[in-house]
């Protein structure tokens, strides 16, 4: 059930998450590639994530970005915050986020960072559990990001007001 966005419409900002060196031994010798993890959001509810790879590191961005566009969702927002907690899960990375009153800020480490500041979250604290590889965070904040759902929404699926799931 996923829609579409369409990242021409949006103003987008990107953040290079990092730039990783990649070698290929082949009997000739070695080649070097680069692999760049890039964000791209519009700080409005809108946050994508793309890798690319190439063998200068310019091109690969290049890649990332085009590819982080095709990757957009949309997030829910409540405020400057999140609906409610959640955890994201990819590969051996665990993010736990929660929501925060405002003015507590971005609560996060680098990768996890980059990701909420782009989707336009100004006040969330939370927690990387697990592994540290920056694309294995990045994808388990995006994959929890994409589970939020809010209050509305559920309200609807159960046939209730706001106010009695609330309540």
């Amino acid at each position: 059930m996923r829609l579409e966005i369409d990242p021409n419409k949006l103003d987008l900002e990107e953040r290079v998450v990092t730039i990783n060196r990649v070698t290929k031994v082949a009997k000739g010798g070695r080649t070097f590639r680069f692999a760049a993890l890039v964000v791209v959001g519009d700080k409005n509810g809108h946050v994508g994530l793309g890798t690319g790879k190439a063998q200068e590191v310019p091109e690969a961005i290049r890649k990332a970005v085009d590819n982080a566009k095709k990757n957009l969702i949309k997030v829910p927002l409540v405020g400057t915050t999140i609906p409610h907690e959640v955890t994201g899960r990819f590969g051996a990375g665990t993010i736990l986020i929660k929501p925060a009153v405002e003015g507590t800020g971005v609560i996060a480490g680098g990768p996890v960072r980059a990701v909420l500041e782009l989707a336009g979250i100004g006040d969330i604290l939370s927690k990387s559990l697990g592994s540290n590889t920056p694309i294995n965070v990045v994808r388990a904040t995006i994959q929890g990001l994409s589970e939020l759902r809010p209050a509305e929404e559920i309200a609807k699926l159960r046939g209730k007001t706001v106010d009695e799931l609330l309540g």
